[in-house]
């Protein structure tokens, strides 16, 4: 693996012909993904190694990254799932007891290409401008011009299924918390007779089956693929839709196996993210593209002035217009835009939210969402 020495120049090129100059960081090369922006001020290792970002350049909007380094008890999976990096600065030095290696070498370590030292808030407001778009991060010496055409023969993210490339191969159960540092202050205690959930998985966060573990459930994760029969199989009292990355219309057998599941007699059905757009779509409703997304820690989410500050993370969003109101409540909105944040079924236990309740990082005003899914489940038993 060749590592990027931090003074050698790279380039950032979006398919508009925009051209930023900055520095190497992580692996020497070039990749190209969608640019989107995080605006988080903490958790950039918890967003590199989210699934959700598959197929992505992260650009972060906080000023410099790598401060307190990175350890294997926050990665939300076992490798990096972000295509690349952008960042403002990366500190030189990492300070924190906890922390096994410096940002920068992780990055190099998995192959991960960044790019550092460019102005990331003309970046972020280009990005506002103009919407989300594909780029090049390269430290290969080519020029803009070859680095542009790369771009534009790329396909967008409309369109694109990357569920199924991030989705577990094969089965598992999950009976413990994934993390070592697992806040055990945020555990309800579990029953005696622990709650048998299928978890789908669409690109599913440790950080999720660490709360569905704490709740009180014991969790059988199951590939993107699964059919319903499989699901059934498995006898599940209540069945999770997981957060994903790509467009959600383009995960055609996880609408299916939704509809499927819709059918099933007071079975309580939770989808975060990803799966609360294909709950969203199998039930009728339609998704459209966001221009530049929702990406950070402190989106305000509510309708009836219990206002939840919420972790996000998605390009697309339900269309509100398209979802049948004789069976579905708008339960949410994203206060920033009014688009949908979470919904409910009026006459079965079906709920879905748009946010990341489980956060990580981020607040957990919305940690209650999981003792929602587990009650959901105890009135069925």
């Amino acid at each position: 693996m060749t590592v990027a020495a931090s003074r050698e120049p790279a380039l950032l090129v979006l398919a508009d012909g925009t051209v930023f100059t900055g520095l190497a960081c992580g692996a020497a090369g070039s990749v190209v993904g969608e640019v989107v922006f995080n605006t988080g001020m903490t958790g950039y290792q918890e967003v590199m190694t989210d699934p959700s970002y598959s197929g992505q350049l992260v650009t972060f909007t906080y000023p410099e990254l790598g401060n307190t380094g990175v350890n294997p008890d926050d990665q939300e999976a076992e490798k990096p799932h972000a295509k690349g990096l952008i960042a403002r600065q990366m500190s030189p030095l990492a300070s924190n007891w906890r922390s096994q290696q410096s940002l920068q070498d992780w990055l190099a370590s998995h192959g991960v290409i960044g790019i550092h030292g460019i102005d990331t808030r003309a970046l972020v407001r280009h990005l506002r401008e103009t919407g989300a778009m594909n780029g090049v991060i390269s430290s290969d010496g080519r020029s803009p011009v070859e680095l542009l055409e790369q771009v534009r023969s790329a396909p967008s993210m409309e369109g694109l299924n990357l569920a199924d490339k991030v989705s577990t191969p094969e089965p598992y159960t999950c009976n413990e918390p994934c993390t070592v540092d697992f806040d055990r202050r945020l555990q309800i205690g579990r029953p005696q007779d622990p709650y048998r959930v299928v978890a789908i998985d669409f690109g599913i966060k440790r950080a999720i089956l660490d709360r569905l573990v704490g709740h009180g459930c014991s969790v059988t994760v199951l590939p993107a693929s699964t059919d319903l029969d499989t699901v059934l199989s498995h006898q599940p009292e209540g069945v999770f839709l997981s957060n994903g990355p790509g467009d959600p219309a383009a995960v055609t057998h996880g609408i299916e196996l939704a509809k499927g599941l819709l059918q099933q007699q007071n079975l309580p059905l939770f989808g975060i993210c990803l799966g609360h757009q294909i709950l969203g779509l199998a039930i009728g409703g339609a998704t459209f593209k966001l221009g530049y997304g929702h990406r950070g820690l402190n989106h305000p989410c509510g309708t009836t002035g219990q206002v939840e500050i919420t972790s996000q993370n998605h390009g697309f969003a339900l269309d509100a217009e398209s979802l049948p109101a004789d069976t579905i409540e708008i339960t949410h909105l994203n206060l920033n835009d009014r688009t949908v944040a979470a919904m409910a079924h009026r006459n079965q236990p079906i709920f879905g939210v748009q946010y990341h309740p489980e956060a990580s990082p981020g607040p957990h005003d919305a940690d209650h969402h999981f003792a929602r899914f587990v009650a959901l489940m105890s009135d069925r038993r």
